[in-house]
């Protein structure tokens, strides 16, 4: 039947995720126009084609559990040297992105697995990229901040191109009156141009 590579994640709303989006293209790092700016619940993860109606239902299910909750953003932080990224820090909201992906990478689930690092919610904003240009972007976002409310996450695939694909959102608590879908938010605060 064949596989595909699929991820979950929480993306970041307008105009958060396209500034990020056009930071990470600045700095070099070759796979931003392929991914949507997000915070990761589910990494990149090859499944069987013929499981994925049952991962929609665990999807569906979890996302069910699920209550919006405001999340914010601010600042800059590394994973160097242990891997090679630097990202936005979540401040808030990190315990409810905990709380779900736990649930989505559920041992009894059918999208199970292990990470190779302990889960830590953040934003990417460089990957793999010169040392120099992570430097950059560590220093020029130290000032980012965001804010809005969660209440949904979605599925992406991953197509032969690299490019990353909505496939599916699940808002939280459907069929129980939630927040709108539209994300509210705050005045972005881009960090002033570095000289």
């Amino acid at each position: 039947m064949g596989t595909v590579t699929l991820g979950v994640s929480i993306a970041v709303p307008e105009p958060y995720g396209s500034f990020l989006q056009k930071r990470r293209e600045g700095f070099g790092d070759p796979h931003a126009h392929g991914i949507p700016t997000h915070v990761t619940l589910l990494p990149p993860t090859e499944v069987d084609t013929s499981s994925l109606p049952a991962i929609e239902e665990h999807l569906a299910r979890v996302a069910a559990e699920g209550r919006a909750f405001p999340m914010r953003l601010s600042g800059t932080g590394t994973f160097r040297p242990l891997s090679p990224v630097v990202y936005v820090n979540v401040v808030e909201g990190s315990a409810s992105c905990a709380w779900l992906q736990k649930r989505i990478r559920d041992a009894s689930g059918p999208v199970a697995r292990e990470l190779q690092f302990p889960y830590h919610p953040h934003v990417t904003v460089a990957h793999g990229i010169a040392e120099e240009a992570m430097d950059r972007a560590y220093e020029e976002l130290a000032g980012f901040g965001a804010a809005w409310t969660i209440d949904s996450f979605a599925l992406y695939e991953q197509g032969e191109d690299g490019v990353w694909r909505l496939e599916r959102e699940y808002p939280f608590g459907e069929g129980e009156g939630t927040a709108p879908a539209v994300p509210q938010q705050t005045g972005v605060r881009p960090p002033a141009p570095s000289r």
